[in-house]
């Protein structure tokens, strides 16, 4: 499957006939699973050496060819048998297609003795050698004639046959999904993504089948937890009943096969399969049910079959110790997947359409609760179901369904992205011709670098608008160029924007900037990706010298950017960023053709990157439309935000999917919403229109529509201007500017005075700002008229989509699940910028490549730029077999870093303090800190009431234990939890707002312990609230905090720590302050973590903190030495919370208990007997008033902590049902975390049962 030794190894296996060999051996025939295995491995062996590829040339061979060669093949055997082989005659004169059948071919050789067979194989065609001791048996040469002459079904048409959905038998085949604890001894019946593949198709049937079996494995793992809940049994009418329940199934009341579709012309396969599945949701909570109602078009579901097995059958295969596989010990007998088409309520009413038959002012609430699912199954799977039930007369699998299960919708999108792949492997792909062979894995990886790209493709002047903010910023962006400014007209020193011009050769990338992976002597491909005979001589370039040690020239010219308009509103919005040499780079070279790598470090500015790329791009490529890529729907609404900041219209914008909500605007960037701005801007345009028309005494009409509009445009705006601007440049005097001007009643509402009447020069470029705000209008009275003469909004949505918007935004997932609706709307882009790439499965960052169809066989896309960071954590995969053997985990953005792709690599953080980077910044090359972090108050200042800005506290056993695995993989640590929580307790008490905290740990087990613990102590106490997040580390990569507080649960071993780029996430997730919890003696002896903890245990190991501080109130810098605290472990840390919050609650009571009449000054008694908190400078009261009610259930929520009580301290806080709403409102009044944290304290408490097992 390699190609470099295909060459050469394929012609070698098949003159050994080694397959046939394999076939016909011993193990072929036996049974068990190491045969089963042997057949597996065979087959992937047998589609390799069939596999549609010159083996010399490298191209892949199309079906027809193959075709061609396949039946010039059987006729040369024709003609032998014709000439030489009367006992062959009958095959010699049959036509090719009965010639090709296995059983004609066994037929007809049989007429030949087995001396006869041996000359034919073996002399004339020499299909063996003569010594082959297997030649001298006939079975073997027949098996031989077979294998060379039958025809082989083309892959595509067994992907086109094969069901998308897993059934019982695939689910549980350890040979192609091994069991979670996959060792990695022995090889597996998997294809591998490695850094080479044959051809594109080859590349798509690996993921395709990888992508399927991922999919497979994580359903197996949602049948199995609803198999061991719902409790299936016998009843004494021998009816399957259900003693218990889960969230995701319910009993079927019925299952009714209702239509099945005569097959298409050429399919041996109907067309249609439909069924009525009806479900009664009576039984189920209100959330619940809500949850099964809320099941719209194209969901997948499953249907399931479940026969118990009696208490005999149990304790049988429980016999000798054996463990039963969940299959026979539930009694899952089938397994099959439908999609939903419509669903009813009882009164047969439809719900949730999208389809526009119900409109949204007939909507109304379901009827009762019984509701019908009509589901579409799977054609190919059915017909396979019904041939098989014909031919072992066997029942009908369709009438034996007892069980519906659904699935959670984010991880329910398998079928979608696999009908994409499949279509991709039907049709022709097209990959850029600059892309292909690195994309496969051949050839220079440089190739695609702008370096490589023809001179006439490269943009030798780039506006680089508002990326400088200076003159001096330019210079030091281009520390390799001798940078030379073009002489204003007044001799002024430069100001933004800069115009750039490279040299004719082309821009020459930064040496400090560009990095690639070292080739086997040793040299780089960066270092000298600029030689060769597309840019003889750039290799002394990019090393900082040309011709003579001098540096090429730069020439740079400032320009005045036209006047917008004289409104406030028409200027655009600027640029702060001080952007480094190293993101000027990632900028130069994002612009340019090609393909573009940039790897960012933590904090490096990825975002900001990627945003000027797309504002250069569009002001430097007005035409062209950019496609924005990213993993999470968080990443792509940052970046979207960052980029309605800039000066890329909105009407320009649109944003795709699910995650449009979560945006923090006010504007609708989602389909819809960009049609209904359309439309109402077209209003305004338009009573604009009717205003000027008003002024110029036209007839109101003009206003009617936007093709009325243009007509007044040309015969009453512009002819205007032309005569204005012919009469002033007689007169060329600024009073005639003045005077002359035809717009000055429409303009009278711009600030005054309109033209300063100083010069001529300025006030002409004042009209002509004004004339240019009239022609913006006008422009975008006529990019409403298409949305004026479309009357429907789905033609009006189409449209936006395809032809109005530059920028395009939507996820990886989105991406692959609406490919199809894509292609077929002519969906059209010729640039794609993909962040969290690193994040994001092969096929799913290949799949947005692809969105459009090909014309002419020639790709339309110019520039790919890829945005990410493989020293964090790769995409997600949760089989270890296939992320370990398979490499699925393998992200295109890591691929092509280590076929040695260059790439731009960011090497300033502005995230962290410089302490706290320099935990992880070992891990890159050259990874410092930008000034805003050395400089800033908030980063020289130390955390008040902690001694230093990060600190391991070592936490031994608590209770008498470590950590705990209540189910399997299911990791719990009791003290590191309590120790956590009661730090953030402490910090709360200082000050802290909570919305600067979040709680972070390496294992879901520990995320929702820490969830049960806030929630009982924290949630409803106003004095302590939630943090803003607890989250593992996996889910909070991309995201950061000022504070983190960090368990690592694990006491008995490292566990998935080990893997460094883990270690690297959670060490980069804090801005100020990171407090790591875990087993001192476990973590210190991993060598892999050696270069962090090493760090780490630096510092004292027990929790160090220090008195007389408090939030907001701390002069301390964080470098300075003081005396503090080291707290002996988790019972005297919450002992230390108990007394403080006591004192600042002391402190509350007497301030509420004060006579309300009483005169502002207190009495000196009471002066004396001031609060412990006060008198005591570790306890300071946090800022804002506690309500009385809320004192009274926080100061029993203390006293249990004080009594250790550690888990159930907060059923005291609730033990006062009367101050419940003044306690939600003194907690609403403090700095509460916003609603994440809420939904996310929902789900746990949804799961504590599970977290307390």
């Amino acid at each position: 499957s390699q190609l470099p030794t295909r060459r050469f190894v394929h012609t070698l296996l098949e003159d050994r006939a080694l397959l046939v060999k394999c076939k016909l051996s011993g193990l072929y025939r036996h049974q068990g699973q190491e045969a089963s295995l042997f057949r597996q491995l065979l087959d992937l062996f047998q589609f390799y050496m069939g596999f549609p590829i010159d083996d010399h040339t490298g191209e892949p061979q199309a079906e027809d060819e193959v075709s061609s060669q396949h039946y010039e093949k059987v006729c040369q055997l024709q003609r032998l048998a014709f000439k030489h082989w009367p006992q062959l005659k009958e095959l010699a004169l049959s036509n090719c297609g009965t010639v090709e059948k296995r059983d004609a071919l066994r037929r007809h050789l049989s007429a030949l003795s087995e001396d006869e067979l041996r000359f034919l194989v073996t002399r004339q065609l020499r299909l063996v050698a003569e010594d082959d001791p297997w030649a001298q048996h006939k079975s073997f040469l027949q098996e031989v004639m077979m294998y060379t002459y039958e025809r082989r079904r083309f892959q595509r048409e067994v992907i086109n046959e094969m069901p998308l959905y897993p059934t019982e038998g695939i689910l549980w085949d350890e040979n192609q999904i091994p069991s979670v604890n996959y060792t990695g001894e022995g090889c597996l019946a998997l294809p591998k993504l490695n850094l080479q593949f044959l051809t594109a198709h080859d590349y798509l049937l690996r993921n395709f089948n990888l992508f399927r079996l991922e999919a497979t494995y994580e359903i197996r793992e949602d049948i199995a937890d609803v198999l061991q809940r719902v409790g299936a049994y016998y009843d004494e009418d021998d009816k399957v009943r259900f003693a218990g329940w889960a969230r995701m199934a319910l009993p079927l009341t019925s299952c009714k096969i209702t239509e099945v579709r005569k097959p298409n012309v050429g399919e041996n396969k109907p067309a249609a399969v439909t069924a009525d599945v009806v479900v009664n949701t009576k039984p189920l909570r209100g959330d619940v049910r809500g949850e099964w109602d809320d099941i719209k078009q194209h969901d997948v579901m499953f249907l399931l079959t479940i026969r118990p097995p009696a208490a005999a059958e149990v304790a049988q295969m429980y016999a000798e110790g054996a463990e039963p596989g969940v299959r026979e010990k539930y009694g899952l007998v089938a397994v099959r997947g439908c999609e939903v088409i419509e669903v009813r309520d009882e009164g047969g009413k439809l719900m949730n359409d999208f389809t526009g038959r119900v409109k949204r002012e007939q909507w109304m609430p379901p009827e009762g609760f019984v509701r019908t699912y009509t589901v579409a199954l799977d054609t190919a799977q059915y017909q396979l179901d019904m041939n098989y039930m014909a031919r072992n007369k066997s029942e009908d699998v369709y009438s034996t369904f007892n069980l519906l299960m659904r699935r959670k919708p984010k991880e329910n999108n398998f079928k979608a992205v696999l009908e994409s792949i499949r279509d991709l492997m039907n049709e022709e792909v097209i990959i850029p011709q600059w892309l292909h062979d690195i994309f496969l894995g051949y050839g220079d990886p440089g190739a695609a670098h702008y370096t490589g790209m023809e001179a006439s493709q490269r943009l030798q002047v780039v506006d680089f608008k508002d990326t400088f903010l200076d003159a001096d910023h330019v210079v030091e962006s281009f520390p390799h160029y001798q940078v030379k400014f073009a002489e204003g007209a007044d001799g002024s020193k430069p100001v933004p924007p800069f115009k750039v011009t490279f040299p004719e050769s082309g821009p020459t990338p930064l040496a400090a900037a560009m990095t690639a992976h070292s080739r086997s002597d040793g040299s780089s491909v960066a270092a000298d990706m600029g030689s060769g005979s597309k840019a003889e001589g750039r290799g002394q370039e990019a090393n900082g010298s040309g011709a003579g040690g001098e540096k090429p020239v730069l020439t740079v010219e400032s320009y005045t950017p036209p006047d917008p308009g004289p409104y406030p509103q028409d200027q655009p919005r600027r640029n702060n960023v001080r952007f480094t040499p190293v993101q000027v780079e990632a900028v130069t070279a994002g612009v340019q053709p090609g393909l573009t790598m940039v790897v960012g470090p933590p904090g490096t500015g990825k975002t900001d990157t990627a945003v000027q790329i797309i504002n250069v791009l569009y002001h430097n490529c007005p035409s062209q439309r950019t496609l924005l890529i990213t993993h999470s729907n968080q990443a792509l609404n940052d970046l979207f935000q960052k980029i309605m900041e800039r000066e890329v219209p909105a009407r320009y914008l649109l944003r795709l999917g699910m995650g449009e909500q979560e945006l923090d605007t006010e504007q609708d960037f989602s389909r819809v919403g960009r049609v209904n701005a359309m439309l109402a801007r077209r209003l305004e345009l338009l009573a604009e229109v009717e205003k000027m028309a008003r002024q110029f005494g036209v007839s109101e009409d003009v206003a009617y529509s936007c093709e009325t509009a243009a007509h007044f445009w040309l015969l009453h705006v512009f002819s205007r201007w032309e005569k204005f601007t012919a009469l002033v440049e007689r007169a060329r005097t600024s009073a005639a500017v003045a005077e002359l001007f035809p717009f000055k009643e429409y303009f009278a509402d711009a600030p005054q005075p309109l033209f300063a009447g100083k010069t001529y020069e300025q006030d002409m470029e004042r009209a002509r700002g004004c004339f240019r705000h009239l022609r913006t209008m006008f422009q975008e009275l006529e990019e409403c008229r298409a949305f004026e003469l479309l009357k429907g909004q789905a033609d009006r949505v189409n449209y936006l989509m395809t032809k109005q918007a530059k920028v395009v935004a939507m996820t990886c997932t989105h991406a692959a699940l609406k490919r199809r609706e894509f292609v077929d709307l002519a969906f059209k882009y010729d640039n794609l910028l993909m962040e969290e790439a690193a994040q994001i499965l092969e096929i799913e960052t290949f799949i947005p490549m692809l969105l459009q169809r090909q014309e002419d066989n020639v790709s339309r896309l110019k520039r790919v730029v890829l945005i990410g960071d493989h020293h964090q954590l790769p995409p997600v995969v949760k089989n270890m077999a296939f992320q370990k053997y398979s490499h699925l985990d393998q992200s295109l953005f890591t691929r092509f870093i280590r076929l040695g792709t260059p790439y731009v690599e960011l090497n300033a953080q502005g995230r962290a303090r410089p302490t706290l980077a320099k935990l992880y910044n070992w891990r890159y090359r050259a990874l410092g800190d930008l000034p805003y972090v050395l400089n800033t108050p908030a980063f020289k200042a130390a955390n008040p009431g902690l001694a230093f800005d990060y600190q391991f506290i070592n936490v031994p056993d608590f209770m008498g234990k470590g950590e705990s695995e209540p189910t399997p993989y299911f990791y719990q640590n009791l003290g590191e939890a309590e120790y956590v929580v009661s730090l953030f307790c402490f910090m709360r008490l200082m000050g802290y707002p909570a919305h600067r905290i979040s709680i972070l740990t390496t294992y879901n087990g520990q995320k929702h312990l820490i969830r049960d613990v806030i929630e009982k102590r924290c949630a409803n106490n106003p004095l302590f609230g939630r943090p803003y997040k607890i989250a593992t580390v996996d889910k909070y990569q991309g995201q950061q905090n000022d504070f983190i507080l960090l368990s690592l649960v694990r006491s008995r071993v490292v566990g998935h720590l080990r893997d460094v780029r883990r270690l690297v996430v959670a060490m980069s997730r804090a801005r100020l302050g990171l407090y790591v919890f875990g087993r001192q003696a476990l973590f210190a002896n991993c060598y892999e973590l050696q270069p962090t903890f090493r760090q780490l245990l630096g510092r004292p190991t027990k929790l160090a903190l220090v008195k007389g501080e408090s939030f907001g109130q701390c002069s301390r810098g964080v470098d300075d030495k003081v005396q503090h605290d080291l707290i002996e472990g988790v019972e005297a840390m919450a002992d230390l919370v108990g007394r403080i919050a006591q004192e600042q609650l002391a402190a509350a009571h007497q301030q509420y208990s004060a006579p309300q009449l009483e005169a502002p000054t207190a009495p000196a008694e009471q002066q004396q007997g001031k609060p412990a908190a006060q008198k005591e400078p570790a306890a300071a009261a946090p800022k804002d008033d506690v309500a009385p009610a809320a004192v009274a259930a926080a100061d029993a929520a203390a006293a249990a902590t004080k009594d250790g009580e550690m888990a159930e301290a907060g059923a005291a806080a609730q033990a006062a049902p009367e101050a419940k709403e003044e306690a939600e409102e003194a907690a609403a009044a403090q700095e509460q975390p916003p609603a994440q944290p809420k939904e996310a304290g929902k789900k746990a408490g949804g799961r504590r049962g599970r977290g307390k097992k």
